[in-house]
């Protein structure tokens, strides 16, 4: 079935379309041991199926359109990857939109849940990522395989980069850093505009702390800084793959229609996947009463999940694909705030005093663990 990629995509998507159109539905049945079982379903089958296919399709178109249209491929990765969080903030956003009139606390719990579908995702996979060259940098060191996650052989295994097949340029190191840097700075615009510009008056009875909202100019701005971010980095600096490493791409004989219509299909089934995840979450903080909070952290690693593993398969796949994955990373959520901006530009997003503290500075340590994993892997080509 894998060797016929497009009716691999085809039955990806017709899982994602079954998820969300029939099990979906299920949720809301009188008898409980069908929901939990739904949900189980919805769960496990959307992270080991559904998404773990689509990001073989993503890994594997973005290879060859990077090689057609000289863009990065962690850009064309992105696309495919942010688009889950980004739809999911903004469907989210317009629910706010529509009980803000007549029910002005659940429309901030959903314009908080934007929030976490968009900004806090990017915990995730920044840490992710971070965690990944860790792994890399430990097997350069031990110049053997290591583990990727300690005594889980399932994980893969980290090879020595001078046990790769095709090793990445300095170049995407640069442009890795560079694409952080400039996360790290967007990151700090947003959490100090909402501080200096969008605190609410009058927060919703019952809400404990302050309430900062991302007001419709600051989402202008940041709207207008990520399109400048990603072009000014769209250019790609990956050697293509020569001899038989090109036999083994399915997509390198096809044309440019097939790969971005390919391309397409995988962000549509991620997002349809996640949104039927995220409601299989909803349902089992409802039957178990778990917090609310927990849903909402919940969503957003569900929203980043594609992403992770698209790194992640980058991570243990030593044929050149490491340069994608710390380029990808960061784009994937430079894509994500330029989500997050539109909601903004909606008026539906928002943050509690405390989460706006503890996301904000999360992301910003993370960025910096990140920044320097790949400076340390780039010291190690530059040593060699």
């Amino acid at each position: 079935m894998k060797q016929n990629r497009f009716l691999y995509i085809i039955i990806l998507l017709a899982t994602a379309v079954v998820f969300r159109v029939f099990l979906v539905s299920l949720f809301d049945s009188d008898i409980t041991s069908v929901r939990i079982l739904t949900v189980l379903i919805v769960l496990g089958g959307g992270a080991v199926f559904v998404l773990k296919g689509t990001a073989e399709i993503i890994e594997e178109t973005t290879e060859v359109l990077s090689e057609k249209t000289k863009l990065a491929g962690g850009l064309l990765q992105s696309f495919g990857t942010a688009f889950p969080d980004m739809v999911l903030g903004v469907i989210a956003a317009l629910v706010s939109l529509r009980l803000k009139n007549t029910d002005y606390a659940r429309a901030v719990n959903f314009a908080i849940i934007a929030a976490a579908t968009t900004f806090g995702s990017n915990i995730y996979n920044v840490g992710h990522a971070a965690w990944c060259i860790f792994r890399q940098n430990l097997a350069n060191l031990k110049d053997k395989a290591v583990l990727m996650f300690p005594f889980a052989k399932k994980g893969g295994h980290v090879l020595p980069i001078n046990q790769h097949q095709t090793k990445p340029s300095l170049a995407e190191f640069d442009i890795a850093i560079d694409v952080s840097h400039a996360l790290t700075l967007l990151t700090a615009v947003v959490a100090i505009s909402m501080v200096l510009f969008g605190q609410v008056a009058n927060p919703p009875y019952g809400f404990g702390g302050d309430l900062y909202q991302l007001i419709r100019p600051v989402g202008f701005v940041i709207f207008v800084l990520a399109v400048f971010i990603l072009y000014r980095f769209r250019k790609n600096m990956r050697q293509p793959p020569i001899g038989e490493e090109q036999e083994i791409n399915y997509y390198r004989q096809r044309s440019g229609f097939v790969l971005w219509s390919n391309l397409f299909l995988a962000g549509v089934t991620i997002l349809l996947a996640a949104e039927s995840m995220v409601r299989a979450i909803e349902v089992f903080c409802e039957i178990t009463k778990t917090p609310f909070v927990v849903a909402v952290v919940l969503a957003g690693v569900i929203g980043c999940l594609g992403e992770m593993i698209v790194v992640h398969n980058f991570s243990v796949n030593p044929k050149g694909r490491l340069g994608d994955a710390v380029v990808g990373v960061a784009m994937d959520n430079i894509v994500t705030i330029l989500g997050a901006s539109l909601v903004a530009i909606m008026g539906g997003i928002f943050l509690g005093g405390n989460a706006l503290i503890l996301i904000f500075v999360i992301i910003l340590t993370l960025n910096t663990v990140l920044i320097w994993q790949i400076s340390r892997l780039k010291n190690y080509f530059l040593s060699v």
